[in-house]
């Protein structure tokens, strides 16, 4: 019987230091064994956003602390791994650099081979995490931070790009317009929380590319019409955006992530209908939001559509998903993992180009 395969995976694109270990049994669908995470979100917090400089020192810090706990966790040793995974690109360079060193740096001590993962590739698995995997073929949406794009997905690494942003992403969208607004960093569930006391038919904002006839998201013209709609309220009220009534800012709040969450959803819905596939993954960190899911499963229910989600705790950025990826390609012998412990990393790499 062939020995089951150990593959370490790290995380670190951006501000969240992740690290996992999952386990392959042959054709089953790998196994999560134990994954661990440490989010810089308090130490980006009085600067507004992502301090690239800090982020990769941070990593540098819990990488190796946060692979003893995740062996620790699954009852494993450095000498079981068999394969060590990271993330690739894209991301920030210096934080790329990090997990790419590690990894590579561990698999030279160690004698085992190194496996680079494409970031956007480990988002759109992360579902086969779940509880309820998903089954090819499927229609993927993206929502992963700075990328809002729909996907074809035939199988590992049979990717066809249907539609991406052309500007702003769905995550930027909430972020700025949150910052707009004077909320906190992050943004996006800052805004999505507020939204929740709110009305989304407050304000009548705009609904971009929404009837263009193609799967093309573009969201810079909302955080615009968000900027000058705060500013409007504001003078109206003479004071400060962040200075409106809590009821106010709460409407706003709603309306925006109305006009995102309708775009998405509209978006999606349009991509099954020009496939014809009648299976739907959500992944990414906006992925989580409520009111998302809420629409997604209803109007999919009506189309008796299947939609899948990661994990609430897997949609952001984390080691499970790098793990999971590589042992999937590996699986499907997309790629092999190799003893060549010289690096390079990919800040920018479209997914559909992997």
């Amino acid at each position: 019987m062939a020995k089951n395969l150990q593959v370490l995976g790290i995380e670190s694109s951006c501000d969240e230091t992740g690290v996992a270990l999952v386990e392959v049994r042959g054709s089953d669908l790998p196994v999560l064994l134990a994954d661990a995470l440490y989010s810089q979100i308090a130490m980006h917090q009085a600067y507004g956003g992502v301090v690239p400089e800090l982020a990769s020192r941070d990593h540098i810090r819990r990488v190796l602390p946060l692979t003893e706990e995740v062996l620790a966790a699954s009852g494993r040793s450095l000498a079981d791994i068999d394969v060590v995974a990271f993330t690739r690109g894209p991301g920030l360079a210096g934080a790329l650099l990090v997990g790419a060193g590690v990894a590579c740096a561990l698999g030279a001590a160690l004698g085992k081979p190194v496996l680079g993962v494409h970031h956007l590739e480990g988002h759109l698995l992360s579902p086969f995490l779940s509880a309820d995997p998903p089954e090819f073929p499927f229609v993927a949406l993206l929502v992963s931070g700075g990328h809002t794009q729909l996907m074809r997905v035939d199988g590992v690494g049979r990717y066809q790009l249907l539609g991406e942003t052309i500007d702003d992403a769905a995550g930027e969208a909430f972020d700025k317009s949150a910052k707009l607004l004077g909320l906190g960093y992050p943004g996006g569930p800052a805004l999505s929380s507020l939204a929740e006391q709110g009305d989304a038919t407050a304000f009548k904002l705009p609904r971009p590319l929404l009837h263009s006839g193609n799967l093309d998201f573009s969201f810079s013209g909302l955080k615009t019409a968000v900027m000058v709609q705060a500013k409007k309220l504001a003078a109206a009220q003479d004071c400060a955006v962040e200075a409106l009534p809590a009821r106010v800012l709460a409407d706003l709040a709603a309306s925006t992530q109305a006009a995102i969450v309708e775009v998405l959803v509209k978006k999606s819905l349009t991509a099954l209908t020009q496939t014809g596939l009648n299976r739907l993954v959500v992944a990414g960190g906006v992925g989580a939001n409520r009111k998302l899911r809420e629409q997604l499963n209803a109007e999919c229910a009506k189309r008796r559509v299947r939609v899948h989600y990661p994990e609430l705790h897997l949609c952001t950025d984390n080691g499970a998903m790098i793990a999971m990826a590589a042992a999937m390609r590996l699986q499907s012998g997309q790629q092999t993992a190799n003893e060549v412990y010289a690096f390079d990393v990919k800040p920018r790499w479209p997914l559909d180009l992997i």
